[in-house]
């Protein structure tokens, strides 16, 4: 018996001893993060699925996994004799399985979950599903730490501040913006889940999640005070001083939980998505809870100068260490064993010789030939390919240095292209370039920017199933809202400062995988008798490779935007290059 089909045989006999029908484990912590620190990946203890997206349903005769398209090929490789199957979600991110179990219980059924686990909004979406057909929902129930003896602990390794020159906003200021817009929403108090929002408002940033320089921690804001709870030793005396000076005190972490059952304050903000169901339910009846998005959340997402001046110079590190790496990856292949877990160790060492380097920003995902058609590839020792000089390469990477974060993809051709791959690539190309050069009005929202860049890929009756674009952080969460560009974002608007990344996509299942992502900002534009209008800097600086551009599918303006790209990428970085770099990259950036 696999390890996977025992941990789920545990978990139904727990369920049968506690009277319980069913048993949702989402992907979260009590933070709800993306990106989870080695105690809260259940599902992948569970299940052994290892994306970053899903939900485990389990009954006592199915157990099902749902996740999005992104990971459909993954999870059907790695739920193989786990006991669970995959269940398609029709739309990303999704509750759909309240729906499945409406179905599949009877009135009197009981349905069990960790409110440490789940968001307000998930909590909510079941029990308003699953209530009125008088099925029981219990939201505090864990079932996993009993059986799991080996789990990890929490993080314990120290947390650091920033200071003014590289965030160009203090905290003090941060925290009088939040509360002003709190005081416009009427209420007296605020409490912070969400790890990038605690680190955006305290400068703070750690090491506890892979990738995410953020630290285990909440935060209560009211008008007079400020507390930050995070486990002790994790800041020293000089940091805890310096928060003090900004009116923040410092508690320790487990003594939010229990502080939130003792909240006087006549009302409370809290974000349904950012917030874990036990924190709200532990609110006193007698606190009015407002719910409404994090007012950091919002705040973040528009860059200030200082923040945009250390990004604009962070894309230029990071060009130099792509380049050296595109150039470095050409000369060996097919000489050396190159694989692509080694190419990927081989791009982060390249930017580690770059100035302020912390770590990638996200697992580099190195998918040759088919894996590339799996949009969050993430190759294992078991997956591993050799690559020979044939074939597809899809390289989606970035870095987090002091200075910002980084986030884009590139496809390259490691010799003896077909038309369809070279014909692919190029209408993904013509989205990327859609995309990139769109001119808007002010107000406009992600849905729109979205089908602007599908478009060219409509046309050929092509599409990717994952969205367009996603905000990014300031040496933060490389998934940062609350903008996205993709066809739900109907209610935020694109607004001047905010960084989003535009990768349109297009997979052949068995075959190849295309994305191609650059970051852009958005800027004003010109204003006419019509209004206001916007458009997007990019920022990203790597060569987009010409040798896989069908030349007839694309018009004159793709064609000069993309000489004029490459031709800039090649001013911008040339200067930091040896002269052999800058011979290889002089004939990558060469018009077409």
């Amino acid at each position: 018996m696999s390890k996977h089909l025992e941990r789920l045989g545990k978990i139904r006999e727990a369920m049968r001893q506690q009277g319980i029908d069913a048993y949702i484990i989402p992907s979260s912590d009590p933070h709800i993060s993306e990106y989870l620190p080695d105690r809260y990946k259940c599902i992948a203890w569970v299940s052994g699925f290892t994306g970053s997206a899903g939900t485990l349903v389990i009954t006592h005769d199915f157990a099902g996994l749902w996740t999005d398209a992104r990971y459909f090929v993954q999870a059907n490789e790695q739920l193989q004799g786990s006991g669970f199957e995959l269940v398609k979600l029709r739309i990303q991110g999704a509750a759909e399985y309240a729906e499945w179990l409406a179905e599949k219980l009877s009135a009197g059924a009981k349905v069990a979950f960790d409110g440490n686990l789940a968001s307000l909004l998930v909590a909510q979406t079941v029990k308003n599903t699953l209530e009125p057909l008088q099925i029981e929902v219990d939201g505090h129930t864990d079932l996993l730490s009993s059986i799991w003896d080996d789990r990890p602990a929490l993080p314990q390794v120290k947390a650091f501040l920033l200071d003014e020159k590289t965030t160009g906003q203090s905290t003090t200021s941060k925290l009088e913006a939040v509360r002003q817009i709190m005081a416009k929403s009427r209420v007296e108090s605020h409490f912070i889940s969400s790890l990038d929002d605690v680190a955006w408002l305290l400068n703070i940033r750690g090491q506890d999640v892979p990738c995410n320089p953020v630290v285990l921690s909440f935060v209560y804001v009211s008008q007079q005070e400020a507390i930050l709870f995070i486990s002790e030793g994790k800041l020293d005396e000089q940091d805890i001083a310096v928060l003090n000076g900004h009116g923040v005190q410092v508690k320790p972490y487990e003594h939010a939980f229990d502080f939130v059952k003792h909240i006087t304050s006549s009302s409370i903000l809290i974000d349904p998505k950012r917030t874990c169901f036990a924190i709200y339910d532990s609110i006193p009846s007698s606190v009015k809870i407002v719910e409404k998005i994090n007012p950091s959340t919002s705040l973040k997402a528009v860059k200030n100068e200082v923040e945009l001046n250390h990004i604009r110079q962070t894309m230029i590190y990071d060009g130099i260490a792509l380049t050296k790496f595109f150039k470095w990856l050409e000369e060996t292949v097919g000489k050396e064993e190159l694989s692509e877990i080694s190419i990927a160790e081989k791009l982060q060492a390249f930017r580690a010789e770059q100035p302020g380097f912390v770590d990638v920003s996200f697992s580099t995902i190195a998918g040759y030939l088919e894996h590339g058609a799996l949009p969050h590839y993430h190759a294992t020792e078991q997956s591993n390919y050799t690559l020979k000089p044939e074939g597809l390469l899809l390289v989606d990477s970035g870095g987090q240095y002091r200075t910002g974060t980084t986030d884009i993809t590139r496809v390259v051709s490691l010799g003896n292209i077909t038309q369809e791959e070279k014909d692919d690539y190029t209408i993904v190309l013509k989205g990327t370039i859609e995309g990139s050069q769109a001119i808007f009005p002010v107000g406009s929202k992600g849905y729109q920017i979205d089908a602007i860049t599908r478009r060219p890929i409509w046309a050929t009756l092509r599409n990717y199933g994952h969205g367009t674009g996603h905000g990014i952080g300031f040496f933060l969460n490389v998934h940062e809202g609350p903008h996205v560009f993709n066809p739900t974002n109907v209610d935020i608007a694109i607004e001047e400062g905010m960084i989003t990344s535009i990768e349109p996509g297009l997979y052949r299942e068995g075959k190849h995988g295309i994305r191609i992502e650059n970051l852009v900002l958005a800027r004003k534009y010109y204003s006419s008798i019509f209004g206001d209008f916007m458009h997007f800097e990019t920022l990203t600086i790597c060569y987009i490779d010409t040798a896989l551009v069908n030349k007839e599918l694309l018009d004159q303006t793709h064609i000069d935007w993309l000489n004029n790209y490459n031709q800039w990428v090649f001013d911008m970085l040339s200067p930091h290059l040896s002269q052999a770099e800058e011979e290889w990259l002089a004939q990558k950036t060469k018009a077409i």
